[in-house]
């Protein structure tokens, strides 16, 4: 039978913790505003659904070639997380508009190929959760939705807490920067633990 309670808690844990996605959506929404970094955030649902359907309808694929591909895409993954740590911790205590120029919607669709923690999100509801209960595509493409949606939701909540403290943020960009690398740095850090 499938299991509700510890679906929902994956998602919602997978969905809120921090990431590439929430992380670039709080430093965009901090630096731009809420409104300037929506672009950005609707990348991250175009970009996390395509994967998401293409994880969800050839999963059987991808478990064959796992062993393979999952190594290199960690590696991937970790060494860009490693880099926007960089660039966010070395952009300066300013957080102005100006200095922000890559929250396009097509910066945020390209960097989902590259997310290892939506590889990992997405192979593990599918594998461990859905496909064992369900195999019927229009029941695939509702969890596809689902999962999609919370992650957009979580890059969304995560924006707005970035511009709801702008302020304080400008005024301790420093600190801010810093916390945000290390989050990254941590969330890359994690993927081999």
């Amino acid at each position: 039978m499938f299991n509700w309670t510890a679906f929902l808690t994956y998602i919602i844990i997978m969905s809120v913790t921090p990431g590439p996605n929430n992380i670039m959506s709080m430093t965009h929404a901090s630096r731009m505003g809420f409104k300037k970094s929506y672009p950005f955030n609707l990348g991250v649902f175009a970009g996390a659904f395509v994967v998401m359907l293409l994880s969800t309808f050839f999963s059987n694929l991808l478990y064959s070639y796992i062993p393979k591909v999952a190594p290199f895409m960690l590696f991937i993954g970790a060494g860009y997380m490693l880099y926007l740590a960089y660039k966010i911790f070395t952009s300066g205590k300013e957080l102005k508009p100006s200095r922000m120029t890559d929250a396009r919607f097509s910066t945020a669709v390209l960097l989902q190929f590259i997310n290892p923690k939506l590889y990992i999100y997405s192979i593990t509801a599918m594998g461990s959760y859905i496909l064992p209960y369900y195999q019927a595509r229009t029941t695939l493409f509702f969890f596809t939705i689902l999962l999609t949606s919370m992650g957009f939701l979580s890059t969304i909540l995560w924006a707005f807490f970035g511009s709801l403290f702008r302020k304080l943020f400008s005024e301790h960009g420093r600190l801010v920067n810093t916390i945000m690398a290390l989050l990254l740095v941590y969330t890359a850090v994690s993927l081999f633990f």
